[in-house]
């Protein structure tokens, strides 16, 4: 096995020492195979690139420089891979085995496309037997390779003309997937839509939305770098810049152009934290040298693509402090242990290796070891375990080729030469699934494997740097980022965060993730940062202060019960009630007294009954309000008044009658008057409900809600209230006429007060009503019906309480007569002009006073004061009224 696996090395590396001769047409690359019955092609980058010829004036062969470890870790493989196959049970039962040929793509495409030749040529068909198969070229039966994408584009279009199978371990340019230009391509890594797409969620959960990106002038760099823009987009993550690497990496003076220009767009963008790197691992580690030779301090997150995401080498573990983070996409890996004993187990110490010119350039980069095999060993397998989801892809592609062979050969003799076609190959090869340790793979209808990425942050140990700490997974299936591990302090915007209660706004052609915050509007918000845009509130029921993150709900007003003003107008009010009470009890309990019987009476008892009512209707324009409560205030007010004020007018129109409109005394009717007057009211007041009724209403304003009573119509509104000053004007003018009555029966000075009063409040009512909005507008018909009661209850009543209570000696029939008596010896203008001169007049009258014991202190009294005084001449003019009469009125 040690010699076989030596060859395997003498053959890989091609011959370093450059060559300028002619090669003839059937000449092919050199490569190393190993005969088989089914042959699988192998494209590795062994060597990092070509010299290209100085003056290239006919076809040459370039000279590879630039030795890969990874590309013999890789290589080895496949070689791995094979053996472990052919020693299975799968192809051991069917008595065939796999072979293979191996060459070096120097990551070079014109090298590539030289050695495709070799895998579509056969001139062993004449060939009947494997015996001697090591002598002829026979075609390959699939090809797994090449490692780069644009090397995987040149040489699917090649294969595509035999339609061999070609499965690729890392070639992950979307471009690939595109079945109708690359019909016989798969790979076992997933596309970079995938990549792409996991980055951009990184990108996103993290809120890192201003950054940049570095790619190569190569399909994989131009592809990846088209998806990355189309899905950040999207996303809303905006690319500052974009900067492209010459896609070769032997051109020294372009490449350092280039590395220059990039840094000076790094130093021109000073707000971006975050660049996303599709470039080689050898574009990336000279960049890093060059921010490191310009003492650039300012730590950036980069994030590697597969395509150096497993190449430790980039830099070394003092220059990642410096630098910053790394976080590196690679595709998922499995355990690899049994390569690595693989590894282990070769042997590189041989007289042919050491004299032979091939082995050279990898020995001497062991050189300054002493134990030469044994640090190449442990070189190779650091190599392997960086590149293991490498190693994992090739060993699945040849797992998924054996097992189609496998499946075919099941129905058919395959030990004869060209048992199975390329092309029968094919549609086995995608339409099945294959098993690897357990676990199952298929291929797509693109030839994507269903495979995720791991997401590593890049860590140091000792002196190593470790690229496969695993932080993430991205799962292909629901293209989902699994909770990321990842607290690092970099924070890449082009503007600071809006805040709750502001909202995103970019300039004209800027780019939307630079924008200035603008505070929300009134009654609009925004409740999370970076909004690009304020919601509105809720105009009916919500509303929001200039800049707020949060809409508010609109308080409701209306004249509450715990209001101040409303519990001290609802404390008068229950004070009045009080006072009518006591009152009422008062007048029923000095029923027959004549201050009683003078001011009306039972019609006393009505008046303070409507008073109550009166009183009552101010309780209800506190609160919330309904509709009920809207029509039963107005009504209730309006009727308690005009029976009161139809009362009052009844009492003025008695006195009056009695003392100057005698002929009128047998129409007074007092309480058919009250019941007309109310039933009037009643009538307003029930075409007022009918057709313009009150009822709540709900004013919307900027932050509350004010629920109030509409009155329906102001014209009801106003005939309603109308008619009671009507009324009042009406007493207020009886009253001011019978101003000149005996005092003891004369209540016009309180009458015209107290309608005066009455009066004023409403006409001082009217404008203040009609001018006011708002929860107090209730409390000014309010205050306006409590004044109104008041003034009847001061100047109505509380004279008679206190002429009750404190003057007890004037509350008597005879100081009443003797009251009558005195006012009608005034002069002329007076009550005893106008009409007691005639009960002095008639004989018949002023035997009837003096008949009146009762009215007076003592008969002798009243005649003694009599006798001085000569009656006048007796005119033969009947009265038209006598004292009796005027008294019982």
């Amino acid at each position: 096995m040690s010699y076989l696996l030596i060859l395997i090395l003498l053959r890989l590396l091609p011959v370093t020492e450059q060559t300028s001769d002619v090669l003839p047409k059937e000449t092919r690359p050199a490569g190393f195979s190993v005969p088989g019955n089914f042959i699988i092609g192998g494209l590795f980058p062994i060597h990092k690139g070509v010299e290209k010829p100085t003056h290239l004036n006919q076809p040459q062969d370039s000279t590879c420089i630039g030795f890969s470890t990874a590309g013999v870790s890789q290589s080895l493989a496949m070689i791995h891979a094979v053996e472990t196959v052919n020693n299975s049970p799968l192809l051991a039962r069917l008595g065939v085995t796999l072979g293979y040929k191996i060459h070096d793509t120097c990551s070079d495409v014109t090298t590539a496309l030289r050695a495709t030749e070799d895998f579509t040529q056969d001139d062993c068909s004449s060939t009947m037997d494997f015996t001697n198969m090591d002598k002829c070229s026979q075609r390959s039966t699939a090809v797994i390779g090449a490692y780069h994408s644009e090397m995987s584009i040149a040489v699917a279009r090649e294969l595509n003309l035999e339609l061999i199978p070609q499965v690729s371990y890392a070639s992950t340019a979307d471009i690939l997937s595109d079945k109708s230009r690359f019909p016989a391509f798969s790979r076992t890594v997933p596309s970079d839509m995938h990549q792409t797409s996991a980055m951009v969620k990184l990108l996103q959960e993290n809120k890192w939305t201003w950054v940049g990106v570095v790619t190569t002038d190569g399909d994989y760099g131009r592809s990846a770098l088209d998806s990355f823009l189309s899905q950040a987009f999207q996303a809303g993550i905006c690319v500052a810049f974009k900067e492209i690497f010459p896609d070769s990496v032997t051109n020294t003076k372009k490449l350092q152009f280039a590395v220059s220009r990039i840094i000076q767009t790094l130093h021109t963008n000073t707000k971006v934290r975050v660049v996303v790197s599709f470039a080689k691992p050898e574009h990336m580690s000279r960049l890093f040298r060059g921010l490191l030779d310009q003492s650039d301090t300012n730590r950036r997150l980069w994030v590697a693509s597969d395509n150096w995401s497993t190449s430790p080498k980039v830099v070394t573990h003092e220059e990642l402090n410096l630098i910053g983070w790394v976080v590196g996409f690679s595709f998922e890996s499995r355990d690899i242990t049994p390569f690595k004993e693989f590894l282990k187990n070769l042997e590189f110490d041989s007289v042919a290796q050491k004299n032979n010119s091939l082995l050279k350039e990898f020995y001497s980069t062991f050189m300054n070891n002493n134990n030469e095999q044994v640090f190449m060993m442990e070189n190779l397998i650091t190599s392997t375990d960086a590149g293991k989801c490498n190693v994992f892809s090739i060993q699945m592609a040849v797992n998924a080729i054996a097992q189609a062979v496998a499946k075919l050969c099941s129905n058919r003799n395959c030990t004869t030469p060209g048992a199975i076609q390329p092309w029968e190959l094919l549609p086995e090869l995608r339409n099945s699934t294959y098993e690897m340790n357990g676990t199952s793979y298929t291929f797509d209808e693109n030839g994507d494997v269903n495979l995720g990425y791991q997401i590593s942050l890049w860590s140091t140990i000792g002196q190593s740097v470790q690229t496969l700490n695993v932080v993430s997974m991205y799962h292909q299936q629901n293209s989902s980022l699994t909770s990321t591990n990842l607290k690092l302090s970099v924070t890449s915007k082009c503007s600071n965060s809006c805040n709750p209660g502001q909202f995103k706004k970019s300039a004209e052609g800027q780019h939307t993730c630079c924008y200035d915050c603008i505070e929300c509007a009134e009654n609009q918000y925004s409740n999370s940062t970076d909004m690009d845009q304020c919601y509105s509130c809720d105009n009916i029921l919500e509303w929001a202060e200039p800049g707020s993150s949060t809409c508010k709900p609109k308080t409701p007003e209306f004249f509450a019960w715990n209001d101040g003003f409303a519990m001290f107008l609802l404390s008068l009010a229950a004070l009045g009630v009080l006072v009518v009470f006591l009152v009422s009890f008062l007048f029923l309990w000095h029923r027959d007294s004549p201050v009683v019987k003078a001011a009306g009476g039972p019609l006393c008892q009505l008046i303070l009954f409507s008073l109550v009512g009166s009183f009552v209707s101010s309780v209800f324009f506190v609160g919330k309000p309904m509709d009920i409560q809207c029509k039963v205030r107005q009504v209730l007010y309006s009727l308690s008044f005009t029976l009161c004020v139809s009362c009052i007018l009844v009492k003025s129109l008695k006195i009056l009658l009695a003392f100057q409109m005698k002929p009128l005394s047998r129409l007074y009717k007092p309480y058919i008057i009250v019941c007309f007057c109310v039933l009037v009211q009643g009538a307003n007041c029930t075409w007022w409900l009918i057709l313009f009724s009150p009822h709540k209403t709900s004013v919307i304003n900027t932050s509350s809600i004010l629920e109030e009573c509409r009155e329906g119509s102001y014209v009801a509104f106003g005939a309603v209230f109308g008619y009671i000053a009507l009324l009042a004007l009406v007493c207020f003018i009886f009253a001011f006429k019978g101003r000149k009555l005996p005092e003891k029966y004369n209540e016009a000075k309180f009458i015209t007060f107290g309608m005066l009063v009455y009066l004023m409040a409403w006409v001082i009512f009217i404008p203040i009503y009609v001018t006011t909005a708002g929860k107090y507008l209730p409390a000014v018909e309010m205050v306006v019906i409590l004044i109104s009661n008041y003034a009847i209850l001061c100047c109505h009543f509380f004279p008679k309480c206190y002429a009750i209570i404190f003057r007890r000696m004037y509350n008597t029939r005879a100081d009443f007569m003797r009251n009558v008596y005195e006012y009608s010896t005034k002069g002329a203008g007076s009550l005893g002009d106008l009409i007691l001169p005639e009960v002095y007049k008639s004989a018949e009258n002023l035997y009837t006073i003096s008949k009146l014991p009762h009215l007076f202190p003592g008969k002798t009294e009243f005649k003694q004061r009599q006798q001085p005084t000569a009656p006048p001449a007796i005119t033969q003019e009947k009265p038209r009224l006598s004292l009796k009469r005027t008294l019982s009125i």
